[in-house]
């Protein structure tokens, strides 16, 4: 796993050992940069479910101003990050999003660009989406990026977003979301 384009372009990023873990792939993220483009110069970014935290940095490496980086474990995004020299255009909460409530020291702040990554087949993107005070979180021109098994239908229940572009890459589908 690397970073694919920008200030870090190449970089081997440190993995997560594990047969659970799916990061998402060098393929995928191309793919999905290519198509957000240069909206992610100077973006806010929030990284969900940040596993590695390959996508925020990713997003970093072509230009972001700063990703916030979300996850249960986050000692390897630390590492990834420390190994990019991102750690001062980024902020790492250690928290189970899907249980806990939106973390209070988000508060206030509104992100452009937004990534989904959960395990798969668990309908965590949709109980993320859902909960009270998420699209607070959302400028009027965000975009959210979710990753799912092409097995799964996303269902969103919120009148306010839409699913205005979905993509297939092999088992995954990645669907692009704004708020409406």
């Amino acid at each position: 796993m690397r970073v694919i384009s920008g200030s870090c372009r190449g970089r081997k990023l440190v993995r997560i050992q594990g047969h659970q873990i799916r990061p998402t792939s060098d393929r995928s993220r191309e793919a999905i940069f290519s198509i957000i483009g240069q909206k992610v110069r100077k973006a806010n970014v929030l990284d969900l479910f940040a596993g590695t935290g390959a996508l925020g940095i990713e997003a970093l490496s072509r230009g972001a101003r700063h990703t916030t980086f979300i996850d249960l474990a986050c000692n390897i995004i630390h590492q990834n990050l420390e190994l990019c020299r991102f750690e001062k255009k980024a902020t790492v909460i250690s928290c189970d999003i899907v249980k806990a409530p939106i973390p209070e020291s988000l508060n206030g702040q509104r992100f452009d660009l937004v990534f989904i990554d959960p395990p798969y087949r668990k309908g965590y993107i949709e109980v993320t989406l859902e909960k009270e005070s998420f699209t607070d979180l959302l400028d009027e021109n965000s975009i959210i990026i979710a990753e799912q098994s092409f097995t799964e239908s996303l269902q969103l229940g919120l009148s306010t977003l839409d699913i205005y572009r979905q993509k297939k890459y092999s088992k995954t589908i990645i669907s692009f979301i704004n708020k409406i």
